[in-house]
């Protein structure tokens, strides 16, 4: 038994070039992983208060996802050239304080007798403006604290911080959803984003921007950003097959709560608990992708992940009614978990492997509007179907659009062939436009 003990600590202990032995590394890793606890509350408490304190549609449900992307759409290119002259360790921490007072005022607005579809939409949009420029800013700080050759490991363990909070955080939530009410108990993810504001006040790290941030015209700034996403071949594809399943993502997002609550009768708390499904999903992931990611290549382990996540709704949209159907929505979102990972672990490392650091706040900005563009069109849609044609039409459309992506994305050689991370020089801005196509 000793001897057992022994073996398993032995394989949980961390080599010797961990990357979570650096102390600024894993000091940004505890951040996210308390956000990422927070974080689960409010993805289930947020639609729940939609969808049963205030008998949310499926249209509205689908506004209600589109109001937290249009953000990306109207102010990710500008947010880029801001972030680009500026430090972004700052803009992180302020982010992270901003998205704590917008969660809380929901339950400030239930007290208060104000809550309504309209505020929902308020708080939505206010969260993906904050999204929009915070969320970049934390990706290129990532980029500050590992080196490149090790992105790809960085973001699986970046997505283990975020999948144990999937496997713990959804029980938990639906426990506090049930006996608090949803939207109080939106209050939790409002201190976790607070705490993770201060532990990141606390790193410190080495920024290399443009001698002169600003020397250029704002506008100037901007299209060169956008010259430079368009002069990638890689780039561009990781745009339109990512664009592409964030559409089938938000079309199956907006009715997958509704599909549990109305067509499988789940309570709030039974949600909650199948989350975990979610968490399993994401935890395998983001142990084995590295692992996968080195065995197969980053491309083919990204067409793996579209195929996985359109398996998962695709089981959903035919589920039965009855325990057989609750299991399927477990499967779906563990599906969903471990497809998910796999591709954006690689498609996050691939972007940024072949970008220059003066150029990575309007290369992630350009990417986030580009994936997102579709992401609007798709929620407005699965919430159509799902008034018009069905709950698990709109679940169909995104299984079956999906797994159809992975096809397309396999005979796509710029994807397929990338076999290892490309490798950049860091340049100039302007120089990095003259380098022509990956």
């Amino acid at each position: 038994m000793r001897s057992l003990i022994v073996s398993l600590l032995n394989r949980f202990r961390l080599k010797p070039d961990d990357l979570l032995r650096d102390a600024v590394y894993r000091r940004l890793w505890t951040s996210i992983l308390i956000s990422s606890l927070g974080g689960q509350v409010t993805m289930l408490a947020l639609p729940l208060t939609a969808a049963v304190l205030l008998e949310a549609s499926p249209t509205q449900m689908g506004f209600l996802t589109a109001m937290e992307i249009a953000p990306f759409i109207l102010f990710s290119l500008p947010g880029g050239v801001w972030l680009d002259r500026v430090r972004k360790l700052p803009v992180y921490i302020a982010g992270e304080t901003m998205l704590a007072l917008a969660v809380a005022s929901v339950p400030l607005a239930w007290w208060m007798g104000w809550l309504s579809m309209p505020w929902l939409y308020s708080v939505a949009f206010f969260i993906g403006t904050v999204f929009t420029v915070a969320g970049s800013a934390a990706q290129v700080v990532l980029t500050q604290v590992v080196s490149r050759e090790r992105l790809v490991e960085a973001h699986a363990k970046n997505s283990l911080a975020s999948s144990g909070a999937e496997v713990a955080g959804p029980g938990v939530a639906g426990a506090l959803i049930r006996l608090l009410g949803a939207p109080v108990a939106l209050l939790v993810d409002a201190c976790a984003l607070l705490a993770s504001a201060l532990i990141l006040r606390g790193i410190q790290v080495n920024e290399k921007r443009d001698a002169a941030p600003g020397a250029t015209a704002f506008w100037t700034d901007l299209v060169a950003g956008l010259r430079f996403v368009a002069h990638q071949r890689l780039l561009v594809a990781l745009a339109v097959c990512v664009g592409a399943l964030q559409m089938c993502h938000h079309a199956a997002l907006v009715v997958q709560i509704l599909f549990a609550t109305r067509t499988l009768g789940m309570s709030e708390q039974s949600i909650g608990l199948s989350y975990v499904g979610l968490g399993v999903g994401t935890v395998a992931a983001s142990l084995l992708g590295d692992r996968i990611s080195r065995r197969i290549g980053p491309g083919p382990c990204l067409v793996l992940g579209f195929a996985i996540t359109g398996s998962g709704w695709s089981l959903l949209s035919v589920a039965p009614v009855g325990p057989w159907g609750v299991a399927a929505f477990v499967a779906m979102l563990g599906l969903f978990g471990f497809g998910a990972v796999l591709v954006f672990i690689n498609f996050l490392a691939l972007r940024q492997a072949v970008t220059p650091e003066p150029l990575l706040g309007r290369m992630t900005s350009t990417m986030r509007w580009l994936t997102l563009l579709a992401a609007g069109p798709g929620a407005l849609l699965g919430g159509w179907l799902g008034d018009h044609w069905g709950l698990r039409v709109a679940l169909a459309f995104s299984g079956v659009t999906a797994l159809l992506l992975a096809v397309v994305a396999w005979q796509w050689g710029t994807i397929r062939g990338v076999r290892a991370l490309p490798k950049t020089t860091h340049v100039h801005a302007g120089e990095a436009l003259a380098e022509g196509s990956v």
